[in-house]
């Protein structure tokens, strides 16, 4: 599939115990439907040609001889479909019988991977009827022809590399080393586990537990088949919890007893390896020997619709339940280092300039929760309001309402005079709004920030959010500079977040002028109001923040190549904004991205709250005159 995505598909097919006709029709059914939803992989449960609770049956060749004549329909089956199918058999070979997963594909068995480890405890007494298979691989002859035999093998598409899986079964997960541990570390960017779970109460959630913990810890995804209708209910009940999982992230989900039959998601193997390759500790290792590749002929580079859901948002909670929590974790984290920061300096008082702006709220009320962690007074809080040319009333009224109802010491200082003074100084004609007139503003109200702080033994607190060091939106050496910027690792679709929330938990006064913040234009304010209202609005100049934000994420956290972020946007803001308005704004954010590295490399300390962080001492390190060619190159493409 188009950019690493490959469409997996788990089935649970409705099968009668010891009745291979039967589960093979049954089996077959599943492949139709999967064939038509255009999934590449394809896994079925444990034992599922015959049916896993066969107890001593296994023991007789006719259920043996049927089960593998089952197998051989399957296989005839994959001739017509491009897809790699995973089903459980019996298999003897050797007079030992063993729990195989066979791997399927083109009218071929091209693998039978045996369980490893063998559950022999409560319920489950596997050891009566098969042997754990922990040898080395070797080749078993089937239907006349060799078939690699063991449990270190890796399926390859030879289309599509990375698109490469490997199998445990059930109680490999379970163990305190599953073998797919030991498979991503050998190059499976997938992992298929085919399985006879039964339900027991409260075990959903904890196998639910491992499964996104597993994927996690392999960095893989992890497609799960669990048993379900039509097993022996002599002892147990199987609920059919099927899950698709990558690294991490539950996909799609079967619920128990839900009677789905076929759930169906994409798992992103470019993705998967990117992350393989960012994270140093997750490497090849030369004790991984002994593993055999076998390639396939599914997975093609056809475009196929996504089912999976991409949130517009990426760094907000989606989550209802989570959305309260997250954001007090995320301003305990911002107050946390500021409060270290404000102990080690054995700064008085912490100084921060008030613009009626969302980052400027945010990062005031951080630094009101980091003086009440302190137990030191809210009044050493300075507060500042420096209206300029490009002041609005209903901002400056804003930025003083809430200083005045959080408690804090609160001043206004002009600076318009001092600008013209600069003007006047540097013989700049005040008409001519260029960089100069702006940039001016801002950097005079950084000299009194920091004036301000060395008077009264302070810290100034920086206001500046990660969308606009990521854009370059700050004056270099005005609001880019700061002794802390608490807001650096924290977007700005987050930082609108945080203040809704902070709205309503203060409710009053207070929780009213955030709100009245929340709903004002965003805009730096260094151009004169045009009949009382702001002139200069970001998002009209440098593009949604919504989009920036989503590019931020994709492009930066997890390296998507331009193509994929531009396909993934259309996808997730169908409707809202056109291919054009996506493009246009996707070349401007790698423009800037590239051109303004330099304000990075020198940005003052600050507190990492996600997973991305464009600290040139932490996540980012990026030459200041790295070219963007390639990557516009590819999107003009487009």
């Amino acid at each position: 599939m188009k950019y690493g995505f490959v469409k997996v598909a788990a089935a649970t097919p409705r099968i009668r115990v010891a009745d291979t006709q039967y589960n093979v029709q049954s089996v077959l059914g599943c492949i139709d439907t999967a064939e038509k939803a255009g999934a590449e992989l394809l896994v079925f449960p444990e034992l599922c040609l015959c049916g896993y609770t066969c107890g001593d049956l296994f023991g007789q060749d006719v259920l043996l001889h049927a089960s593998l004549d089952a197998l051989n329909a399957v296989a005839e089956r994959t001739k017509t479909c491009k897809m790699l199918v995973f089903v459980g058999v019996p298999v003897k070979t050797d007079g030992v019988l063993y729990n195989c997963a066979a791997a399927v594909c083109g009218g071929k068995v091209l693998a039978l991977i045996p369980k490893r480890h063998l559950p022999n405890y409560a319920e489950f007494y596997e050891k009566r009827n098969f042997q754990p298979y922990k040898g080395e691989n070797r080749t078993i002859v089937l239907n006349g022809e060799e078939v690699v035999f063991g449990n270190k093998v890796i399926l390859r598409s030879r289309t599509m590399p990375e698109f490469s899986v490997a199998a445990e079964l059930c109680e490999d997960l379970w163990v305190p080393a599953p073998p797919s541990a030991s498979h991503a570390l050998a190059g499976a960017n997938i992992i298929v586990n085919l399985s006879a779970s039964d339900e027991t109460a409260g075990k959903a959630e904890y196998r639910r537990l491992l499964v996104k913990a597993q994927s996690a810890k392999t960095v893989c995804g992890y497609v799960y088949a669990d048993a379900g209708e039509g097993e022996s209910t002599t002892d147990m009940v199987f609920s059919g919890h099927d899950m698709i999982c990558e690294n991490g992230e539950l996909l799609e989900e079967a619920q128990p007893f839900e009677g789905k039959g076929l759930i169906v998601s994409e798992i992103d193997t470019e993705k998967l390896a990117y992350e393989r390759r960012r994270i140093n500790t997750f490497y090849d290792t030369t004790s991984l020997s002994g593993y055999a590749t076998v390639g396939f002929d599914a997975g093609g580079t056809e475009e196929i619709s996504l089912t999976r859901v991409f949130a517009r948002l990426p760094f907000v909670p989606q989550a209802e339940t989570e959305l309260g929590k997250r954001a007090e974790l995320i301003l305990t984290m911002q107050a946390s280092g500021l409060k270290k920061r404000l102990q080690h300096t054995k700064a008085q008082s912490a100084v921060i300039g008030i613009s009626g702006g969302l980052d400027s709220a945010l990062a005031l009320l951080v630094t009101v929760r980091a003086f009440d962690a302190l137990g030191k007074d809210r009044k050493d809080i300075l507060a500042v309001t420096m209206p300029c040319f490009g002041t609005t009333s209903k901002t400056k009224g804003n930025a003083l309402r809430l200083m005045r109802e959080l408690g804090v010491t609160y001043r206004t200082v002009p600076v318009g005079d001092a600008v013209r003074r600069h003007f006047k100084d540097i013989d700049h004609d005040e008409s001519v709004r260029n960089a100069a007139y702006e940039n001016a503003q801002a950097r005079m109200r950084t000299l009194v920030l920091m004036d301000l702080a060395n008077d009264v033994g302070g810290l100034v607190i920086g206001t500046g959010d990660l969308s606009e060091l990521a854009l370059g939106w700050a004056t270099y050496n005005g609001d880019h500079m700061s002794m802390y910027g608490v807001n650096a690792s924290v977007p700005k679709t987050l930082v609108k977040f945080l203040i809704a929330h902070e709205a309503k938990r203060l409710k009053g006064a207070a929780g009213k002028a955030l709100t009245d913040i929340l709903n004002t234009e965003i805009s730096p304010e260094l151009l004169p109001p045009e009949n009382g209202k702001i002139a200069q609005k970001t998002e009209e100049l440098v593009g949604p923040y919504e989009l920036h934000d989503f590019y931020l994420y994709y492009a930066i956290r997890w390296g998507f190549p331009p193509a994929k972020v531009y396909y993934l946007a259309q996808t997730v803001f169908a409707g809202v904004y056109d291919s054009v308005a996506l493009k246009k704004w996707l070349m401007n954010f790698y423009r800037r991205f590239f051109s303004q590295q330099f304000k990075r490399s020198c940005l003052p300390d600050g507190v990492k709250v996600g997973s991305v962080s464009l600290s040139p001492r932490g996540d980012w390190r990026m030459p200041s005159d790295a070219e963007a060619a390639l990557w516009l190159n590819e999107l003009e493409k487009l």
